[in-house]
C-alpha cells in the first residue's frame, strides 16, 4: 500500500469514526449553541470560499480555455448543490410536521442525499484537485468538522432513528466513497461537476445549522472558526 493509500484510509476510519461519536457528545444539545457547533461551522464555511470555490474558478477557466460550452456549469451546478439541500431541509422540516409514517419516509430521504454527499466527501480524499499531506489534512480537517455540524443537526431532528441506524449508513457512505476513489477515477467533467455540488452543498448545510434564531448560536466562535481557518489557508 503506498503512503497515500494509508493516510486516505485513515482519514476515512475517521471520518466514520465521528459519525459514531457525534450522538454521545452530550455538550454540544447545550442551549445557547456549543460554540465548538458554531466554531466548526466557520471553519467548513472557510474552507469553501478560500479553497473550493477558487478550485471552482480554475475548472471554469480550464474549460473555457478549452472551449468547452458548459463551463457555466461549474456554478450552475454548485448553485444546485445548494438548492438540492435547501429543499430537502424544507421537505423534512414539514414531514416532521406531519403524521409519523411520512416523518419516517422524510428521515430516509433525508439520510439517503447526506449518504450520496459522504460518498463525494469520500471520494475526495483521494481526487481533490491539490494533492500532499497539508492538502489533505486541510481537507480531513474542514469536513470533519462539518460532519459534527451535520451529525448533530441529523440527531436533533431524528433522535432514535439517527442514533439507531443513520450513523451507521453515514459512516458506511464515506467508507464507500473512500473505496470508490481506489477503484474508480472519473473523467475530468465528471470531477468538476460533482465537487462543484459538493461545494455548493456544503455551504448550505453549514448555513442551515448556523442560522435558525432558536439555536442561539455563537456569532463570535463561528466567526473565529472562519477567520483562523482561512488564514491557514491563505499561508499555504
Amino acid at each position: 500500500m503506498t503512503e497515500a493509500t494509508i493516510l486516505t484510509f485513515a482519514c476515512a476510519l475517521a471520518f466514520a469514526a465521528t459519525h459514531y461519536l457525534v450522538p454521545k457528545l452530550h455538550f454540544l444539545s447545550a442551549v445557547p449553541r456549543s460554540r465548538w457547533l458554531s466554531l466548526s461551522g466557520g471553519v467548513a464555511v472557510a474552507y469553501v470560499f478560500m479553497h473550493l470555490l477558487p478550485e471552482l474558478a480554475e475548472h471554469e477557466r480550464a474549460l473555457a480555455k478549452e472551449g468547452h460550452p458548459s463551463e457555466i456549469l461549474v456554478y450552475a451546478l454548485a448553485m444546485s448543490g445548494l438548492a438540492v439541500f435547501y429543499g430537502l431541509e424544507q421537505y423534512v422540516q414539514t414531514a416532521k410536521r406531519s403524521e409519523s409514517r411520512i416523518e419516517s419516509e422524510a428521515f430516509w430521504i433525508h439520510l439517503g442525499a447526506f449518504a450520496l454527499y459522504n460518498v463525494l466527501i469520500g471520494y475526495f480524499l483521494l481526487h481533490r484537485e491539490e494533492v500532499g499531506i497539508a492538502s489533505l489534512a486541510m481537507y480531513f480537517v474542514a469536513m470533519a468538522l462539518h460532519f459534527v455540524t451535520n451529525d448533530f443537526g441529523m440527531h436533533q431532528q431524528h433522535r432514535s432513528l439517527y442514533d439507531n441506524k443513520g450513523r451507521w449508513v453515514l459512516a458506511l457512505a464515506v467508507l464507500s466513497g473512500w473505496l470508490l476513489g481506489q477503484l474508480v477515477e472519473l473523467p475530468e467533467i465528471w470531477l468538476i461537476a460533482t465537487f462543484s455540488f459538493l461545494a455548493g452543498s456544503v455551504v448550505l448545510n453549514v448555513l442551515k445549522e448556523e442560522l435558525p434564531e432558536e439555536r442561539q448560536s455563537s456569532f463570535l466562535a463561528f466567526a473565529g472558526g472562519l477567520a483562523l481557518y482561512a488564514t491557514l489557508l491563505a499561508a499555504l
